[in-house]
Order: C-alpha cells, then sequence, then structure tokens
C-alpha cells in the first residue's frame, strides 16, 4: 500500500479561469504527477483529450477540447524547478508536443527508473504498481474515447487513480535512484527523448524506416524514396496515419513495377482501387520521374550490417563491452544499451550515411548520460572500423578482435 491509495474527489479544469488559479498552485509546487489520455486510430499524431495531474493532495483533470490557450499550463510544464513525473512517457511526450508545442522538462520516468533499478524492462504502468504496493489498477477505460463529451464517470475515476498511484511510484523509485546517484541518469535519459521527439524526421529519409528498402536498387529505389516522401507529406497534411493514405506493401510493389500507366498502376494488387483513384496522378508523375533518371542520379543501394564480414563478431564484441560497462555500473546492460543501440553504434561507424546521422543526431551510445560513461572507454568513431574494434576497458588493458 502507499499514502496516496485512496480516492479524490478530482477537479474538473474546463475555463481558462480554473486553469490560471490551478497554476497559480502550481508554480508553487516541487514535483507533480502528470498523465495524458489521447485517441490515435487513424491519424498520424495523437489528439489529445485529457491531461492529469496530481500534486499529492488533489488530482485536477484538465480539458484541452474545452480550453484552447493552455500556455499557462505550457509554463508549468517547462518550470525547470518543479519536477514532472511520468510513467512510459514517450507518447504523452508527442501528445503534448502536438498539442502543446513544449517538451516537459524535467521529467522523471517510472518506467525507465525502474529499468534502472532493475525492477524490469519496460514494465508497464499497472504491473509496477501491483508488484510494488499489491494494488490492482484498473485499466478498463483506456481504450475509451477521449475526445467525446462529456467524460463519463468512469473515464474520470480512472484517470485520476492513473496520476494518484504514480506519485507513489515515485517517492518510491527516486529515494532508490538517489543512493544510488542515478537520479540525472533517469532525467538525461528522457531529456535525450524529448529532443528526437521534438525534431520531425525528415521527408527525404522516409523510405529508410521501410522493411524490405534494401531489396530494391537503382530507378526503383529512387521512386520507393520519393513516394515515402510523398506518402509522409499527405499523412502530415492531413493529419492521417502513414498506411491509411497507403499501406507500405502497396508502396514497395509500385516502386518494385515503377508503372507508367493507369491500367499498370491499377494492377497493383495491394493498392486499394479507392486510393489508386485518389492518388493516380501523383503516383504516376513519382514513377515517371524515377523512370527518366539517369543512373548518376539514383539513390544509393540501402547498406545492411549483415553485409558486412564480421558483423556478427564485431556484434558480440560490442556486447561484450556493454556488458562489462553495464557490470561496473550496477545497471542492467540492456537498459545500458539495447541490441538496437548497439546496431546505431556500428552503422554510425561503417555506413557511409545512416539515418541517424542525417537527422543530426549521434547513437544513443555515444550521447547524454551514456556517452559520459562510455568516454572513458570509447576515445572516438576513429576505434571502430570494419575491420576491428578496440576496446579499451577500465583504462588498464585493451582488447582488440580482429574481424
Amino acid at each position: 500500500m502507499h499514502p496516496y491509495n485512496k480516492t479524490y474527489e478530482y477537479l474538473y479544469v474546463d475555463t481558462p479561469a480554473q486553469l490560471t488559479q490551478l497554476c497559480a498552485h502550481y508554480s508553487t509546487q516541487e514535483v507533480l504527477a502528470i498523465d495524458t489520455e489521447f485517441v490515435r486510430t487513424q491519424t498520424l499524431t495523437p489528439i489529445l483529450g485529457l491531461i492529469q495531474v496530481f500534486d499529492k493532495h488533489q488530482v485536477a483533470l484538465i480539458d484541452p477540447v474545452a480550453i484552447k490557450d493552455l500556455s499557462e499550463f505550457s509554463s508549468i510544464l517547462t518550470n525547470p524547478n518543479i519536477v514532472k513525473v511520468a510513467h512510459a512517457c514517450s507518447e504523452d511526450l508527442e501528445a503534448l508536443w502536438h498539442h502543446l508545442h513544449i517538451i516537459p522538462t524535467p521529467l522523471f520516468d517510472t518506467q525507465f527508473a525502474a529499468a534502472m533499478l532493475g525492477l524490469g524492462v519496460s514494465v508497464g504502468y499497472a504491473n509496477l504498481v501491483e508488484n510494488l504496493f499489491e494494488i490492482t489498477v484498473d485499466k478498463g477505460e483506456s481504450r475509451t474515447d477521449w475526445i467525446q463529451r462529456p467524460l463519463s464517470s468512469a473515464q474520470c475515476a480512472y484517470a485520476s487513480a492513473d496520476v494518484t498511484h504514480l506519485m507513489a511510484l515515485y517517492e518510491h523509485i527516486y529515494k532508490e535512484t538517489q543512493i544510488l546517484q542515478k537520479t540525472d541518469w533517469v532525467l538525461d535519459e528522457i531529456h535525450q527523448l524529448g529532443l528526437k521527439k521534438s525534431i520531425p524526421l525528415p521527408t527525404e529519409i522516409a523510405y529508410y524506416s521501410l522493411k524490405n528498402n534494401w531489396k530494391l536498387k537503382g530507378k526503383q529505389l529512387s521512386a520507393l524514396k520519393e513516394l515515402a516522401k510523398w506518402r509522409l507529406e499527405v499523412a502530415r497534411k492531413e493529419n492521417m496515419a502513414v498506411n491509411f493514405v497507403i499501406k507500405e506493401i502497396a508502396l514497395f510493389e509500385i516502386a518494385s513495377k515503377v508503372p507508367e500507366t493507369p491500367q499498370a498502376l491499377f494492377d497493383c494488387h495491394n493498392l486499394y482501387s479507392k486510393q489508386a483513384r485518389l492518388y493516380k496522378d501523383d503516383l504516376l508523375r513519382i514513377c515517371h520521374a524515377a523512370k527518366e533518371q539517369s543512373n548518376i542520379q539514383a539513390v544509393p543501394r540501402i547498406q545492411r550490417l549483415v553485409e558486412f564480414n564480421g558483423y556478427k563478431a564485431c556484434l558480440n564484441a560490442v556486447k561484450d563491452f556493454v556488458d562489462h560497462v553495464a557490470l561496473q555500473q550496477n545497471i542492467p546492460a540492456p537498459v545500458l544499451a539495447s541490441k538496437k543501440q548497439m546496431n546505431q553504434l556500428l552503422k554510425w561507424c561503417w555506413f557511409d550515411f545512416d539515418e541517424l546521422e542525417l537527422q543530426g543526431f549521434k547513437p544513443d551510445i555515444l550521447t547524454g548520460w551514456r556517452g559520459e560513461l562510455f568516454a572513458d572507454y570509447i576515445q572516438g568513431k576513429q576505434l571502430l572500423n570494419q575491420h576491428n574494434l578496440h576496446v579499451v576497458i577500465a583504462g588498464h588493458h585493451e582488447i582488440k578482435r580482429s574481424l
């Protein structure tokens, strides 16, 4: 059990005057537990339906549908003197960014902090509450329509309970991170995540995230690049999930066949006829332009790690290195660096260009709190290349694996 395990009367905030009074109070607080409810069924970006806040005494349910100007609350979310607490905040950050154009800071994520403490990687909110406090959280309203008005009493009760338990999680986990001197790492992790959420993916590299893109080359890959760019532009303009514009499998088929006539386009069996009719002119224009390209203009073929000699051996060497650092720092190895993050590092070192670099980012392992940890071991990009891996361990000796 925990001190906040009781039913709080929530304050429903749906007028500017209420919000002003609430924010004046929040400006004096040190910690606020926050959560959001949103709808994202067919849209590219989430539609914010509710913001829940708990200050240890009262739950406030802020209605972003009724209150159009939330700038006062945005100031609270970005106040450096107030710690905001969330759990598994990635989608919350996205919802707040697209609605308020801010990223809350400083933000303590209880899911990541729990992982840092060895309580489980990506453990869900309900499971963590049950594991720590033996309290069962009702998730029955989680998939309801948060845009409809009025919200039901069951929805409001569910939303309220989410943030009261969240404050308890924070107080329990925060003490442990302080003892282990890892609180700053938790805050920095979410700061780095927020930076990524606030920078949109350049449409020119949208094709990088498509499955099987490596199978195409030349004019087919040029077509795929432009098709993916066009699809993302349409999705952003209409706020429509990309697969509701055209499914990825259809995009790949069009790029593979590069049709030049309406009939050839309609013959693509993965493309719905409605989409073919609606986007016919754009799709054929892109295919025609790809066919007209010279070999010099063609998009460079997608590189894959598995095509590099010694990739598996090198990945294992990096994993050994990560395991060693994790043991020294008393951190679960998957939290310090997942396989995806290890592959990020190898791509950054080996590829002519990679998705992260094109967005202006470095690999996670070389950024933020991880970058500070690994700085004593990795002395620059030149230490990793296709032929050798140099790993300095504990500053005393060097392991070199010839690949």
